[in-house]
């Protein structure tokens, strides 16, 4: 009677064990199941940070590739409106981001930054304060454009006008100038000179109190909104944020 009675024990353990197994919940879905291009517009002072970020979001999500279009915010929010075909955008300030409220509701700040006077290498004006900048060939920002709106603020604080020799639609156009030695200053933003060789900067003062904060929101109308909303936790989490902080942005 043992015999059977242990067979019988086998085949009821082997019977539980299917069951369990034909019962178990299937696992979730990955995130590397993302697939497809994500475009990402983005402010021009991003662009070293947001190519980092991209590489990095490629190697965790091998089926996406992101596009990028780097330009100043004021630029990238209107072709928005106009319907371009964007997923993600990233402004450099919260005015711009506020001009598509319709087609982005839900901006996250991710970043902070703020100017520097940026002078070519050695400095050739003498440029030592803000007030130098009045009678010096300054190259400054547009006022729509979030970096010429915190260049107005911080000359204003400080009670110098500045007449400009040129008034560039992004950050990049004004660092170009400066470098080559075409304009003898032009204020940009911290990050924009982090490892450059080609321009020295000053620190003027009340930088501090003249703080840029960047949003970004996935799009309502994203071509590819799995992609968008994954791209978003990318830059708000951690890996993102440690690029950021490396490039010496400040903490949204």
């Amino acid at each position: 009677m043992r015999r059977p009675l242990r067979l019988l024990a086998v085949v009821g353990t082997a019977v539980l064990l299917a069951g369990c197994a034909s019962t178990a919940p299937a696992p979730a879905a990955s995130e590397d199941s993302l697939s497809g291009t994500v475009e990402v517009y983005a402010a021009a002072s991003l662009q070293r940070s947001f190519d980092e970020i991209a590489s990095a979001f490629e190697a965790a999500h091998p089926g996406v590739t992101v596009s990028a279009v780097y330009d100043g915010s004021s630029t990238l929010a209107t072709q928005i409106g106009e319907g371009a075909p964007a997923d993600v955008f990233a402004s450099a300030d919260e005015k711009n981001m506020s001009k598509v409220a319709a087609e982005a509701p839900d901006p996250r700040l991710f970043a902070g930054n703020t100017l520097v006077i940026a002078v070519p290498t050695g400095n050739p004006g003498g440029v030592a304060t803000l007030a130098d900048l009045a009678r010096m060939t300054t190259v400054l920002c547009a006022p729509e454009v979030p970096c010429g709106a915190a260049s107005a603020t911080l000359l204003s604080n400080a009670g110098v006008r500045v007449t400009p020799a040129s008034s560039e639609q992004n950050v990049t156009a004004v660092l170009t100038k400066v470098a080559a030695g075409e304009a003898d200053a032009g204020l940009v933003y911290a990050t924009d000179v982090n490892g450059r060789d080609d321009v020295e900067t000053i620190v003027p003062a009340g930088a501090d109190a003249v703080v840029n904060r960047y949003p970004i929101a996935a799009l309502t109308d994203a071509p590819n909104p799995d992609a968008a909303a994954a791209f978003v936790a990318f830059v708000l989490g951690e890996d993102g944020q440690r690029v950021l902080a490396d490039a010496g942005f400040r903490a949204p």
